[in-house]
């Protein structure tokens, strides 16, 4: 079976975060820390080299694969940011009814891209970002 390529790494957010070579994104991706660690009271780590998660989930597929990946998290990439993790979980059906309330984003297979922090209402992305950390972790 095929290991799970996104693992978490060594490398520290801050250093990630400053390694960013444009200023809006290195701005957007600390704001974004701060948010997830509001909504989940968890720690951020590296997942792999771009990713920015906080938590973990145990995921088991039908055809029996299985392993661990972040529970919520980011990725502040040159044409957007991409949020992950915002619709993995069983009722999410909340997070599809406050998603028309977050503002401007499209959705992709599992992922929600916004062009610019500012775009968005940070208040919705923090229910959406507690509603999967709280599902995929068992609090109540």
């Amino acid at each position: 079976m095929k290991d799970n390529k996104t693992k978490i790494t060594d490398v520290t957010v801050e250093e990630y975060i400053s390694s960013l070579d444009n200023e809006v994104r290195r701005e957007e991706a600390g704001q974004l820390v701060n948010i997830m660690k509001q909504a989940t009271g968890d720690q951020p780590k590296m997942w792999g080299p771009s990713i920015i998660g906080f938590g973990t989930h145990h995921y088991v597929y039908e055809s029996g694969r299985e392993g661990e990946t972040l529970a919520v998290g980011f990725s502040p990439r040159k044409p957007a940011i991409v949020l992950y993790g915002l619709f993995h979980y069983e009722h999410g059906v909340e997070n599809a009814e406050l998603a028309s309330k977050l503002g401007t984003h499209t959705n992709g297979k599992g992922c929600v891209y916004v062009k610019k922090l500012t775009d968005i209402d940070t208040s919705v992305l923090k229910r959406m970002l507690k509603n999967t950390y709280h599902a995929r972790n068992n609090v109540v």
